[in-house]
This record gives structure tokens, sequence and C-alpha cells, in this order.
């Protein structure tokens, strides 16, 4: 007697699409993206973007610090590379259409991490499974903030993937099938410590959110001194991942104001000037 098939959502997907599912995922969201600008036909330009993301993008290309005073304010002073394609495009005459199906590409390096936690939450290999899985994708890029990124020159979103980056792989050894192992656990704790400095150093207002990945950390190990050995390489990756990320640019404001952080706590680096003797 012929048995019943399982409903649609029981199931099981194939294993060839499993093992493809975030590329296809990417994929599906990468067309999403670029269906934006592409039916706008423009890139908004609003007036946060004239006031600093171009003078940024110029000031990564050419640093303006002995000619301009305060060019864009003291948003002048931050970390200016992730403004820097919006501006070479649109110093190249770059399209609309053009320079926004770029910047909508970019967008795509933070869908891969989104999916890892949805797959963290939802790990079942059914179609139920998949389908909550492409769901939770979408509905987290369905925001109306984030939507608005892909039509402008705002890149909070890019700013933003270092971060869920790290959250992501701070996940990965709570949420894997089966005991990674010691070994493997410090690996995934380290990228997400490097990422979370890359996350700060891209962007300052990052760091109230970095503070919080330690309790994180903590879930990747077991027992409390494996758990503070994991908290402890989690910040050396910080600390690595921000010295990568901002150890230039802080070299350059060091260099013409005296301090890294320009112009945060400069009382802070008042001592330290004078004992290099700085005559500032």
């Amino acid at each position: 007697m012929r048995q019943p098939h399982p409903p649609l959502l029981e199931r099981a997907v194939p294993a060839a699409l499993l093992r493809w599912e975030v590329v296809l995922v990417c994929l599906a969201a990468w067309g999403c993206f670029l269906a934006i600008p592409l039916s706008l036909g423009e890139l908004g330009l609003g007036w946060d973007a004239l006031n600093h993301h171009i003078y940024l993008g110029w000031t990564a290309e050419q640093h303006r610090f002995d000619r301009d005073f305060l060019g864009a304010g003291y948003q002048s002073f931050q970390s200016p590379y992730l403004y820097w394609p919006v501006y070479r495009m649109a110093a190249g005459g770059w399209t609309g259409t053009a320079a926004g199906a770029v910047l909508a590409s970019l967008h795509v390096i933070v869908v891969w991490p989104v999916w890892m936690l949805a797959r963290g939450c939802v790990p079942g290999a059914t179609m139920f499974d998949f389908a909550m899985r492409v769901l939770a994708v979408a509905l987290a890029f369905m925001s109306s903030v984030v939507l608005s990124a892909f039509g402008s020159s705002m890149n909070d979103l890019l700013a933003a993937a270092p971060l869920v980056w790290a959250v992501a792989l701070a996940m990965e050894p709570v949420t894997r099938t089966g005991d990674p192992g010691p070994a493997a656990a410090c690996r995934w704790v380290l990228l997400s410590g490097l990422c979370t400095g890359l996350a700060v150093a891209v962007k300052l207002s990052n760091g109230p959110l970095a503070v919080f990945m330690p309790g994180l950390w903590l879930l990747c190990a077991r027992g409390p001194r494996r758990r503070l050995a994991a908290v402890l390489l989690g910040s050396i990756g910080t600390l690595a991942g921000f010295l990568l990320g901002y150890g230039y640019w802080g070299w350059l404001l060091w260099r013409h104001f005296g301090n890294p952080l320009f112009p945060f706590y400069d009382h802070w680096f008042a001592p330290l000037r004078a004992w290099v003797g700085w005559a500032g």
C-alpha cells in the first residue's frame, strides 16, 4: 500500500539546495537591493550627504586638515573611508543609477551574517525551516530605515555590517550542532572580536553596542576559566581589529592635532602631548 506523502512544509529540503542555500539567499537579496536604485533611476543625495558624505570621501582621498577649518563640522574628523566610494563615483561622473547599483551591491555583505543568525534560530532541514530562514532574512531588511539606504548615499548599513558579523560569528559555537571544541570556539571568538574592533573603527558610535559583545563570548565556552579566556581572546581581537581599521586615520589625527580621537577626550591626551614635547 502506497504511503501518503507528507505535507509540503514537512518535506526535507534537497541536500544540494541546503548546500547552496546561503549563496541563493545572497543572490536573491542582491537582486532585490538592485531593484530599488534601478527602478528609481537615480541616487538620492540629501543635505547630510552634501554636508559630510561627499566631504569625507574627499578627505579620504586628499587629506584636508591644513586646508579647511571644520569643513563638515566636527564630522570632518570621523573615519572617512566608508564614504570614499560615493565621492569617487560622484567625482568620476557616474550616473545615479550606476552609483546606486554599486552601493546596493556593497550592502550584500551584511546578508550572509543575517542568514547565519536565522540558521542558528531555525536549524532544521524541512521546507518549513527553509522558508522561515528566508523570511527571517527578508524581514531583517524590510524596515523603512534599512530600505532607505538602497536609494541614497547612506552607509549606515555598511558601518553596521562588521558588528552584525561579530554577533553572527560569536553565536556560531552556540548554535552549531554538537560541541565545536575549544580550538574551533576560540577561532570564532577571535574572528568575532576582530569584527567588533573593525565596527568601532569605521564608526565610533558602534562602541556602545560593542561593549555587550563579551556577554556573547561568555556563551562560547564551558566552565569559568574557559569563559574568561574567551572574553580575553575576544577583547584582544577587538583591540587588534580596531588598530587595523583605525590605526592609519588615528595616526593622521595624532600628527595634526595630538589626539587620535580628535575632537573627543582631548584633555586625556594633553599630558601625553606635553610628555612628547608637543607645543600645540
